[in-house]
C-alpha cells in the first residue's frame, strides 16, 4: 500500500450499521494517497456506495474515524456539509442534470451556490467543458445530448470547483464498453494532473485496462488493496490549465 504522511483519505477501524441492523462496513482501516486513482470493487451490497457516502458525510461511521485531507469528518457540523462538499467533485451514475438548464449553467451551478463572480463562473465552466470535449455545446439542453455527452457534462460539473478529491459512483454503468472507456479515460486524465479519484465500479473487464490500486470489499469487509502505480502531487495551477480532451467521433 502506498503511504504518506498525510493521506488524502484515512479510514480507521470504521464501521457502518444501518438502522434495520445491516452492517454495510466493518473495521474498514485504508488509506489512499493524494494524487492516487483507485477503483473500489467488489459485489452489489458489498458497501462500494455505503464508502463513498461516508466521504461525501452523506451517512456518518456508526464507529471509528474518517479524515479527508486531515480533517476528522467527525468534528464536520451539519450546517458546515455544504462548505465541506464543495471541497469534493462527486459523479453520479445518472448524471443528475437539470433538463431545463443549459449545459453552461448545469455546470455553474456549484460554483453559483458557492456565489462565485460571475467573471470566474464563465470562465472556469468553459475550462472545464473544455476538457471534457464540449465546450460547443454550452449553450444545449441536456436532452440534445447522447448519454455519454451527458455523463461527460457531469464529470465537468464535478471537478469545475478544483477539487483535490474526485468520487464516482458506478459513473459506467448506463454506457456502452467504448464509451466507459472514453469517460474512464477522462478521469485518468484528471488523476494525471494530481486529482485524487475514488471509483466505484463492478466492471471488471474495464478496470483491468487501468494499472492503478484496487480496493475489494466483500460484505462490508476489505478483502483486499493491490497497488501498482505511484501517486502525483496536486497542483491547482496545473487543474483546467492542461490541454484540452480532443473530443471522438463515438462521442
Amino acid at each position: 500500500m502506498i503511504t504518506t504522511a498525510q493521506p488524502m483519505i484515512r479510514f480507521q477501524n470504521v464501521f457502518k450499521r444501518y438502522a434495520n441492523g445491516r452492517e454495510a462496513l466493518i473495521n474498514l482501516t485504508l488509506d489512499v494517497a493524494s494524487g492516487e486513482m483507485v477503483f473500489l470493487t467488489g459485489h452489489s451490497g458489498a458497501g462500494k456506495s455505503t464508502l463513498l457516502k461516508l466521504l461525501a458525510l452523506i451517512e456518518r461511521p456508526t464507529r471509528g474515524s474518517l479524515l479527508v485531507n486531515g480533517e476528522n469528518l467527525a468534528g464536520i457540523t451539519r450546517a458546515k456539509i455544504p462548505a465541506y462538499r464543495r471541497q469534493l467533485g462527486i459523479v453520479f451514475q445518472d448524471h443528475k442534470l437539470l433538463a431545463d438548464r443549459s449545459i453552461f449553467d448545469n455546470v455553474a451551478l456549484p460554483l453559483v451556490v458557492a456565489n462565485t463572480s460571475p467573471k470566474e463562473i464563465a470562465k472556469r465552466v468553459r475550462a472545464a467543458l473544455d476538457q471534457v470535449g464540449l465546450l460547443q455545446y454550452e449553450q444545449a439542453r441536456p436532452i440534445e445530448l447522447s448519454t455519454g455527452e451527458q455523463q461527460r457534462v457531469g464529470l465537468a460539473r464535478a471537478v469545475v470547483t478544483k477539487p483535490a478529491l474526485l468520487i464516482a459512483d458506478e459513473p459506467t454503468g448506463n454506457l456502452d464498453p467504448d464509451l466507459s472507456l472514453e469517460v474512464m479515460d477522462i478521469f485518468r486524465r484528471f488523476q494525471g494532473v494530481g486529482v485524487t479519484v475514488l471509483i466505484a465500479s463492478h466492471n471488471v473487464a474495464l478496470i483491468e485496462r487501468f494499472k492503478v490500486r484496487r480496493i475489494h470489499l466483500e460484505g462490508g469487509r476489505l478483502l483486499d488493496s493491490s497497488t501498482e502505480t505511484e501517486p502525483v502531487l496536486f497542483d491547482p495551477a496545473r487543474f483546467l490549465d492542461a490541454e484540452p480532451l480532443t473530443p471522438t467521433e463515438s462521442l
